[in-house]
Parts: C-alpha cells; sequence; structure tokens
C-alpha cells in the first residue's frame, strides 16, 4: 500500500498522477512545467535521484524529469532536489506508463534514461519488466528526431532483452556505449545502484541508441 504524501510540501519537486493530471489537464506542457523552453529528458525509475541531482547540476540549461513509481524512494529524490534548489529537476510518482502514454507530447523529448531497472527474476513475472516491445515503441513516439535512449544494468540476461528490442527497432540506431570510468568519490556514480553493483565488483552492461529521423508513418 502507498504511504500518503508528507507532512512536508515538496512541490513543485514532487507530484503523485493525480495532482499532475489536476493541475495541468491531464497534459504536460514543458515551458508550463518547468518555466522554460530548455530541453527536457525523463529518468524512468529514478529512485532517491542520484542521477537527476547530479544531471541537473552539470546540465542547468536541461530540464530533466524522474518517474518513480515508489512514492517514498520518488520523494527522497524531490528531497534531494529541493535541498539544493535544482528547479530544473522534478520528480512525479507512481506508474510511468501513465505520464508516458497519456500526459507527454510526442516528439517533446530529448533524452530517456533507463538504469537498473528491475528485473523481475522469475520467468512468470517478467512480464512485468518495463522494458520491452510496447515500451520502445513508446519512447521511439516520445523522442525528439536525435534523442537518446540510454539503460544500463547489471543482469546481462535483460541487457541482451533491451539491446535486442533496440537494435532491431526501425526507429533506432545502435550508438557506441559509454565507457565504464572510475569514480572521484563515494557519490561520483551513474545511479545508487550502480555505486552498490560496482562496489560488489560485478560488471555494468551499459547501452546508447538514437532516435531516427521522422518519417510519413511518426
Amino acid at each position: 500500500m502507498q504511504k500518503s504524501p508528507p507532512s512536508v510540501d515538496l512541490k513543485p519537486f514532487f507530484f503523485a498522477h493525480d495532482d499532475i493530471e489536476e493541475l495541468y489537464d491531464g497534459r504536460l506542457d514543458w515551458a508550463e512545467f518547468f518555466g522554460n523552453d530548455n530541453p527536457v529528458e525523463i529518468d524512468i525509475g529514478c529512485g532517491r535521484g542520484l542521477f537527476l541531482v547530479h544531471a541537473s547540476e552539470a546540465c542547468p540549461d536541461r530540464n530533466f524529469l524522474g518517474l518513480e513509481i515508489d512514492f517514498r524512494e520518488g520523494r527522497r529524490g524531490a528531497a534531494r532536489l529541493k535541498r539544493r534548489n535544482l528547479t530544473n529537476a522534478r520528480v512525479i510518482g507512481g506508474d510511468a506508463n501513465v505520464p508516458l502514454n497519456k500526459m507527454i507530447e510526442p516528439h517533446s523529448v530529448d533524452a530517456i534514461h533507463v538504469y537498473f531497472p528491475d528485473p523481475w527474476w522469475k520467468r512468470k513475472h517478467r512480464s512485468r519488466r518495463i522494458v520491452n516491445d510496447k515500451f520502445v515503441d513508446q519512447c521511439a513516439n516520445l523522442l525528439v528526431p536525435g534523442g537518446l535512449f540510454h539503460s544500463w544494468t547489471d543482469v546481462e540476461e535483460y541487457f541482451g532483452v533491451i539491446s535486442s528490442l533496440l537494435d532491431h527497432h526501425p526507429k533506432f540506431e545502435t550508438l557506441p556505449p559509454p565507457a565504464e570510468r572510475p569514480p572521484e568519490d563515494d557519490m561520483d556514480y551513474q545511479t545508487s545502484y550502480e555505486r552498490k553493483k560496482r562496489k560488489l565488483g560485478l560488471p555494468i552492461h551499459r547501452g546508447k541508441w538514437q532516435r531516427k529521423p521522422l518519417e510519413a508513418d511518426d
């Protein structure tokens, strides 16, 4: 059971689906939502927000939206952003499919990040994995031409599935993956989960794909 919002008001850093749909009539206008016309990147499954913090600090001329199904984790990420006054990053709590399918305009997103998605280990549960053929189609529909899709995981089998879906999708081009680099400090990781897995000595599989130019069927 999901917990109710905290007594500390994290707006405009954290919203639940019902907040967003009420405030924006079910559609997100990026210029209204962020207060500027800067490019937008989405972090799906943003967790505690380490990527959002690093990315929004490094790129103040870009906007970042985190989507997190676990309200507690999403609020923790939003609190990190609020403490640093990083107003170019926000979090929406709840099922990512709601904003992806209903609230975000097609071809309005410059990059989509999916880091360490839940592998749903049991075979009977694998249909719950977020990255599937329908999800990849959604991402192709949301990304601008030339927009990037990033995905990392420590699960080799899942990465094989993700790579196969993106490598063979007609609207994506496979790009060279980013190289692993040594961290400069204990917070210098893409996500908290990457830090955990790399400290255990586990390999991280990284992929990057680019949205091809629009065609008549787009």
